[in-house]
C-alpha cells in the first residue's frame, strides 16, 4: 500500500479512506512539563507568545512523536477576548474562566463589532502561521477552539444552563453570537494554515441538557461551523466531555468528520452509534497516561484498538505532568496499527 505523509494520512483517515496505517495524533491539548523543559517554552508564557506557543506545539512532534502540531493548549482565550475574568495559569495548570460578561441581550449588543485580529486569539493564529511555514507541507496543522455552547457558558456563567430552559430567545441569541465568532475565528486559523479544526465544547452534552435541548441549542450551531470549514476543505473534530454515548448520533448530525470521546465511553458501542463519523479516543488521561507505566499504556491502547476506534488518542486533554515515555507508548501503538 502507498505510504503517505502524516498530512495526507490524517486527511484520508478522517474521511474514512484507506491508509497504510493509523496516524499518531492528539486532538486534545498536547503540552506537558517535560516537553516544556525540552524546548524551553513554558506555560504560562507559551499561552501568550506566538513563538513560544509554536515551539511547545512543535515539541509534541519532535519530543513525543505526534504526527501533527496543534495549538492552543487551553480553552480560555475566547472568553478572555470578550472580557471575561481569567485566573492565570501556571507552569503546570491551564488558565480558567472565573468572571462573566453577558447577563442579557443588551450585553450581547455591547460586544458586537469585535476585531478578531486582537487579543490572545490572534496569538493563536500567529502560532499557526509559524507552524504552517515550517511544517505545513508535511504535518497536519490543527487549530482548536472552544465550541459555541461552552463559550456561551463562559460568557453567561452558571446561569447559562437555567437560561436555555427559561429564556429561549436570549439563549438562542447568545448561541448565534458565539457561533458567528467561532466561524470568523476558525476561518482566520484556516487562512493561516490550519487544515484540521478541533471544536472543544466540553459542556455541550446531550446527557447534561437532554436531547431536545441539544438538538435546538447545539446541533444547528455546530453544523454552521462544520459547513464553513468544509467550504475551506478543513476537517472538523468535535470533543465533548463525559459519557456522550446516547448523544453520539446527534453529535454526528452536525456533519463533523470525527468525534472524540472520553474514557467514560465504550468505544465499541460508540462505533455502533455513528454512521460515517470517525470515533477518536479514548485513553484515560489521568489514570492511564499520567499515572501508569508504558506497559499499561500499551495494554490499554490495545483494548481501545481492538474495540474498533478510528484513531487512538487521549480521551481528553493531556495532563501537564504526563511522562513522555507514556505518550510515546501510545504513539507507538497507533503507528503500528494497520486497519
Amino acid at each position: 500500500m502507498t505510504e503517505y505523509t502524516p498530512k495526507e494520512r490524517l486527511a484520508r483517515a478522517l474521511k474514512g479512506q484507506p491508509v497504510d496505517r493509523m496516524p499518531a495524533v492528539s486532538f486534545t491539548q498536547t503540552g506537558t512539563v517535560e516537553q516544556m523543559e525540552a524546548c524551553g517554552a513554558f506555560w504560562p508564557e507559551a499561552n501568550e507568545d506566538a513563538r513560544k506557543m509554536a515551539a511547545l506545539a512543535e515539541a509534541g512532534h519532535t519530543v513525543v512523536g505526534f504526527e501533527a502540531v496543534r495549538v492552543p493548549f487551553d480553552i480560555t482565550a475566547e472568553a478572555e477576548f470578550f472580557g471575561c475574568k481569567i485566573k492565570p495559569g501556571t507552569r503546570e495548570q491551564q488558565p480558567s474562566v472565573v468572571g462573566h460578561v453577558v447577563k442579557d441581550a443588551a450585553d450581547i449588543e455591547k460586544l458586537s463589532g469585535h476585531d478578531i485580529n486582537k487579543g490572545r486569539i490572534s496569538v493563536v493564529c500567529d502560532a499557526i502561521k509559524i507552524l504552517t511555514d515550517k511544517y505545513g507541507k508535511e504535518l497536519p496543522i490543527m487549530g482548536s477552539m472552544i465550541g459555541p455552547f461552552s463559550l456561551a457558558q463562559h460568557m453567561n456563567g452558571d446561569d447559562w444552563f437555567m437560561t436555555i430552559f427559561t429564556d429561549e430567545a436570549f439563549g438562542l441569541a447568545l448561541m448565534e453570537f458565539t457561533t458567528e465568532f467561532n466561524i470568523a475565528y476558525a476561518k482566520k486559523m484556516a487562512e493561516n494554515g490550519a487544515d484540521t479544526m478541533v471544536i472543544i465544547d466540553p459542556t455541550a452534552s446531550a446527557q447534561l441538557i437532554g436531547a431536545q435541548f441539544y438538538e435546538k441549542f447545539v446541533v444547528p450551531y455546530h453544523k454552521k461551523i462544520v459547513d464553513a470549514m468544509r467550504e475551506l476543505n478543513v476537517a472538523t473534530v468535535l470533543h465533548i466531555c463525559g459519557d456522550t454515548t446516547q448523544g453520539l448520533a446527534l453529535m454526528e448530525s452536525s456533519g463533523v468528520d470525527a468525534i472524540s470521546v472520553d474514557q467514560n465511553v465504550d468505544v465499541a458501542t460508540a462505533v455502533s452509534k455513528v454512521d460515517k463519523a470517525i470515533i477518536v479516543g479514548n485513553l484515560d488521561p489521568v489514570n492511564v497516561l499520567w499515572n501508569q507505566t508504558p506497559e499499561v499504556v500499551k495494554e490499554a491502547s490495545q483494548k481501545v484498538l481492538d474495540a474498533g476506534v478510528g484513531l487512538l488518542a487521549p480521551g481528553c486533554g493531556i495532563v501537564s505532568k504526563t511522562p513522555t515515555e507514556n505518550l510515546k507508548a501510545m504513539v507507538g501503538m497507533a503507528k503500528s496499527h494497520i486497519y
